[in-house]
Formats: structure tokens, C-alpha cells, sequence
């Protein structure tokens, strides 16, 4: 395989500082906001809806943090681009495409990891 640990720790840090930066600004916005309530049910509806869309992106981020620390833990003990499931090496683009996948395509399409 031509990935180089090295590079993929530093792409998978990265992306690990910016989803670190979302989480701080969805938990400011979900729990540390000073607005008032409209007075309009229409204007109500649109925050409510807004509100359940930062929960939920909060959750994703959290979500894909959770498989990058996972993905650093694999390049440190060596088990970086084989698959959780079947043990195959994961193709090269598709850990360039999902850096912190765990499985190759074909346990992926049959519900792996």
C-alpha cells in the first residue's frame, strides 16, 4: 500500500482540529445562547427547526470524531487500512476518500463497520 501513515495521522489530526472547532460552536449554540424566543409561531417553528439541525450536526461531528480517534489508534498499533471485518486490505482510494474507515468496500456494501 502507498499511503503513508505519517501523512494520513497528519490529514486525520486536521480534520480531528476541525471538527473539535464545529463541537465548540454547536455546544455555544445549543446551550449557551442568550437569544429571546420569537413572539411569532412561524419565526418559533423556523428556530425550533434550526435548533434540531445544529443537534444534529453536533451529533454527526461527534460521531466522526469518534471513528477518527479510532483510525489514530489503528495507525499506532499498525492495524491502519485492514479491514475491521475480514482483515483484507482496504483499497487506497477508498481510505483516501474515508481516511477513518474501517472496512473495505466489500464488508462496507454488506453492512460492515
Amino acid at each position: 500500500m502507498s499511503i503513508n501513515a505519517d501523512d494520513v495521522k497528519v490529514r486525520l489530526e486536521g480534520l480531528r482540529d476541525q471538527l473539535n472547532a464545529r463541537v465548540e460552536r454547536t455546544y455555544k449554540h445549543i446551550h449557551e445562547r442568550d437569544e429571546r424566543v420569537s413572539a411569532d409561531y412561524g419565526e418559533q417553528s423556523v428556530e425550533m427547526e434550526n435548533h434540531e439541525l445544529v443537534i444534529m450536526l453536533d451529533a454527526e461531528a461527534r460521531e466522526e470524531l469518534r471513528q477518527i480517534d479510532k483510525a489514530l489508534h489503528r495507525i499506532d498499533d499498525d492495524t491502519y487500512g485492514h479491514c475491521a471485518k475480514c482483515g483484507d486490505l482496504v483499497a487506497e482510494a477508498r481510505l483516501k476518500a474515508l481516511p477513518f474507515t474501517e472496512t473495505c468496500i466489500g464488508c462496507a456494501n454488506r453492512g460492515g463497520l
